[in-house]
């Protein structure tokens, strides 16, 4: 198991299962399973999710580390920095992950809800993620 740290979480193993909905290199650490489920996920430079919908029970971003960003469909992407809280409703489309030049970390906390599932989308736009600044 990877001990580094980005943050003050460890950062965990690279995030393998969910490779496939990631550009570029992230990983995870699951710090609860039971009753609120809640992952460290650190992101590599550049590294970001597909789009998403949380169905049902939304969730919510800790930001521990680096800086990064969170973008709604059809909103602007607001950039992120350690200490910031975004709340994501259910079914609301979105992505999050590291600027291009920052590691980036946040705790990903999955609101509970009987039923909650995630849908996995498609990939951001490259040409959109690079006019980040």
């Amino acid at each position: 198991m990877k001990t580094e740290t980005i943050g003050i979480f460890p950062m965990g193993e690279k995030n393998e299962t969910y490779a496939k909905y990631f550009v570029g290199q992230s990983y995870l650490n699951m710090l609860s399973t039971e009753q609120v489920v809640i992952g460290n996920v650190t992101f590599e430079p550049g590294c970001r999710n597909n789009w998403h919908i949380h169905h049902k029970g939304g969730q919510i971003l800790l930001c521990t580390a680096g800086r990064g960003y969170y973008q709604e469909w059809g909103r602007e992407a607001r950039e992120l920095h350690p200490g910031d809280v975004v709340n994501i409703p259910p079914e609301v489309k979105h992505w999050h992950g590291a600027a291009k030049d920052s590691w980036f970390a946040h705790l990903a906390v999955e609101v509970p809800a009987e039923g909650a599932s995630n849908e996995w989308l498609e990939a951001v736009n490259e040409g959109d993620y690079e006019k980040l600044k």
